[in-house]
């Protein structure tokens, strides 16, 4: 063998021995603090280390209230199974003796041998496992690797919800149940369903059955309109409080009421039915506020509504009654709040009822008018905050989108993210604000596609808003996560528009 010769086998041997060195190595760990998580955790820390979760990964609670949320996961996490008597990869506990974290927050601990989750509430163990599902790889078939540490986590607002809007466009029960879904992946905990308006009365009232039959038939462009039973009701309720959110319903009165006033002459001040409408104007429509027989039909849906409904709150409406007197607006709000009121439910109203002598204990939602939001602050009213030009989803992103309206503005993804609800109306203390709401507004929606494609991408930064601290949140950081949940958009068929302020790029999984 000539010196070349040995030298180049020399050469090669020495790489092939590296490359087996290399190849025997174990990988370095990943770092939990480097995520892909959305909300954003409060406290997140890695220490190093990493975590085989088996395909068939047993799971064990501590607290038989703790069976529907693993059964919750155990649904949604295919392979997943309840341990029988033997140690658990993932245990589920109450107990975190932790004051900060309230009923909603969670402690996850991911070490080389298991994941623990506690919390002092049920609702907190499942805020902990919607994180933990975001960790796992999507559409694994063989054991996946999580990166150790810990995770303290709990939100920043009482309040974190989305409003649909089911009488402009009928949507069906499980529509609305698929909505409750993307909600409750984000960490929200409100749906606030708008059920009324002029366009379609959308809840049964068994005591007022032409709401439905006359004023359910239609919807904006002419469609044949639909309703909810008070059983399809209930059970939207139901699934929703499986996944802890609360179902806010809202009846508009006195403005938004062409569709009962087309059902029930006396509501009208001249005693005769209005005409359907299926257009989408606004502000033209009112119950006589003077007339008795209003209060008493008031006073007859809000009973039915409030037995149907666990949650404490009833939302009135109150918006844009422009051919409402203000004197006769003002005396109706005080009659409204009595009568909810008497019924064992706090009101909520849009900002306009602020204008009203409302009781301290009623909420108020700002949409528009700031001054009204300030006069409420200044009564000591909490305050939602869902300004139409930062939350108001049925907004187009830009001047090409298809669907949605601009009034308000142009919501582009980054302008829906970069806002800070402690600052946005100086004259609100942030001790008042309740919490923000994104509303989805449905005059130009008429299929789940038109609602996912206006509500995602921007659904997940409202979720983060109303849960991250403001200090650890910033948008080129977060346009990154939000990249990497393109996947599980996809996994669950989301039509989402792929805004070109982030960079979707080629993702494999979300973590």
């Amino acid at each position: 063998m000539n010196l070349e010769s040995k030298y180049s086998y020399a050469l090669g041997l020495a790489l092939s021995i590296l490359f087996l060195v290399g190849s025997c190595e174990t990988k370095p760990p990943t770092d939990l603090a480097d995520h892909n998580l959305i909300p954003h955790p409060v406290e997140i820390a890695g220490t190093g280390g990493r975590f085989q979760l088996s395909t068939e990964a047993t799971i064990q609670i501590s607290d038989s209230t703790l069976q529907g949320v693993a059964d919750y996961f155990i649904e949604v996490q295919p392979g997943m199974k309840m341990a029988m008597g033997q140690k658990a990869d993932i245990a589920l506990s109450l107990g975190a003796n932790d004051q900060q974290l309230g009923q909603e927050g969670y402690l996850m601990n991911i070490s080389e041998n298991s994941i623990t989750i506690s919390a002092n509430h049920a609702h907190g163990v499942f805020h902990g496992l919607q994180t933990l599902q975001q960790l796992i790889p999507l559409s694994s078939d063989k054991p996946v690797e999580l990166a150790t540490g810990t995770i303290r986590d709990y939100p920043r607002y009482e309040h974190r919800g989305s409003m649909l809007d089911v009488s402009r466009h009928f949507f069906g029960v499980e529509d609305v149940k698929r909505y409750i879904d993307f909600l409750a992946t984000y960490k929200f905990n409100v749906l606030h369903l708008h059920l009324t308006d002029d366009q379609g009365w959308r809840i049964e009232i068994k005591s007022k059955p032409e709401l439905t039959a006359i004023g359910g038939s239609t919807e904006v462009g002419g469609g044949e309109g639909g309703f909810y039973t008070q059983e399809q009701y209930q059970d939207i309720v139901q699934y929703a409080a499986d996944r802890f959110i609360t179902i806010v319903p809202e009846i508009d009165l006195p403005g938004h009421t062409q569709a009962a006033l087309a059902s029930y002459p006396k509501l009208n001040c001249d005693g005769k039915a209005g005409e359907l409408y299926t257009g989408t104007k606004v502000g033209f429509s009112t119950l006589c506020t003077d007339s008795e027989a209003t209060y008493e039909f008031v006073d007859a849906v809000v009973e039915e509504l409030a037995a149907i409904t666990p949650g404490p709150f009833i939302h009135i409406g109150g918006d844009e009654s422009h051919a409402t007197e203000k004197e006769d607006y003002i005396y109706f709000i005080s009659r409204v709040q009595q009568i909810v009121s008497k019924h064992g439910k706090t009101m909520m109203g849009w900002d306009e009822i602020a204008q009203g002598e409302i009781e301290k204990e009623t909420v108020v939602q700002q949409w528009n008018s700031a001054g009204n939001a300030s006069k409420a602050a200044e009564n000591g009213n909490r305050i939602i905050l869902s300004p139409a030009k930062l939350t108001y989803m049925d907004m187009k992103y830009d001047s090409t989108s298809h669907i949605g309206y601009d009034w308000a503005a142009l919501i582009e993804v980054d302008q829906a993210y970069n806002w800070d609800p402690d600052t946005i109306n100086a004259t609100v203390p942030a001790k008042l604000i309740y919490g923000i709401e994104a509303p989805l507004w449905t005059e130009t929606v008429e299929s789940m596609k038109d609602i996912e494609y206006l509500v995602f991408p921007r659904l997940p930064g409202y979720a983060e808003i109303s849960w991250a601290p403001q200090s650890i949140r910033n948008w080129d950081e977060y346009r990154s996560r939000l990249a990497a949940h393109a996947p599980r958009f996809e996994s669950e068929g989301i039509g989402f528009y792929r805004s070109p302020v982030v960079n979707w790029g080629k993702q494999d999984s979300i973590n």
